[in-house]
Order: structure tokens, then C-alpha cells, then sequence
């Protein structure tokens, strides 16, 4: 899990309590003020909503960028197109399936998944494989090209 996410202080911006969060989200109270307290990861598709809601980048959220970029399209989760995000930078690391799940502590059969489009990356992983070669997590969630 990454220090620091930044969802309290996007939250205060718009006068908005946990609450208010919570209900947009359809979620507890409870679950929304650990992902904001960072005691729990919050599922990628959540964040996404949230990057949605607050019209901002993910890496920014996340702690990830000090620069705040400004993104007003709903995002559309395409799996096919970010699996094929996971696998460029794969192929641009010069690593096999093997070697890159080895450095995200998954295993190969999760990471061929996410590459093939069959399921959406965990946020953790996501985080990790980011920090590889500092590729944005809005770039592999293909939030810019839509």
C-alpha cells in the first residue's frame, strides 16, 4: 500500500464528509474511511471512480505525482486495452511473464489474466508494477487515450 493517498484532502476540497463518499460509491462508511485512512486497499475500479468524481489523475491521488492534471472524461475500463498496457511494459522491461509476476510478488497464471484483458489489475500490483519504470497508473489504466 502506498503513505499518504490524498482522498481526504480531495474529499475537504468539495465540503464533502465520508458519508457523502460512501453513499456516491455505494459502499459503508466504514469501507470508504479505511481506503481514505489507507488501512485497506482500495479495489482499482473504486479508485477509478473516484479519480471519475474528483476529475483528477490517480497517480496524484495515490501520492504517486506532486502534479495535479486535470481529467474530465469518465473513464471506460477497457481490459483488453490495459492488459495490453501490462504487456507493453512487460516487453519494454525486456522481461518474461515469470520474471515480471517474481517482481510484483503475484504469480504468472494472474499476470497472463491482466495482460489477456480476463480480469482487472489489483491496485496493489498496479501500484508496483508503476514504480518499475515510473509508468503512470492513469497511462496503464489507458485513462488518457480514450
Amino acid at each position: 500500500m502506498i503513505n499518504n493517498i490524498r482522498l481526504e484532502d480531495l474529499r475537504e476540497e468539495k465540503n464533502l464528509k465520508q458519508i457523502d463518499i460512501a453513499n456516491f460509491l455505494k459502499v459503508s462508511k466504514s469501507a470508504y474511511s479505511q481506503w481514505e485512512h489507507n488501512k485497506i486497499p482500495i479495489p482499482t475500479r473504486r479508485i477509478i471512480e473516484l479519480a471519475d468524481f474528483y476529475q483528477v489523475n490517480i497517480d496524484f491521488i495515490l501520492n504517486l505525482s506532486k502534479k495535479r492534471k486535470v481529467i474530465k472524461d469518465k473513464t471506460k475500463i477497457d481490459l483488453i486495452k490495459i492488459g495490453n498496457n501490462i504487456k507493453d511494459i512487460r516487453l519494454n522491461l525486456n522481461l518474461t511473464q515469470n520474471e515480471l509476476a517474481s517482481k510484483l510478488n503475484i504469480d504468472q497464471t494472474t499476470l497472463s489474466k491482466y495482460e489477456l484483458g480476463k480480469s482487472l489489475i489489483q491496485i496493489d500490483t498496479l501500484i508496483g508494477l508503476s514504480k518499475l519504470n515510473n509508468y503512470s497508473i492513469d497511462y496503464i489504466l489507458n485513462r488518457y487515450n480514450q
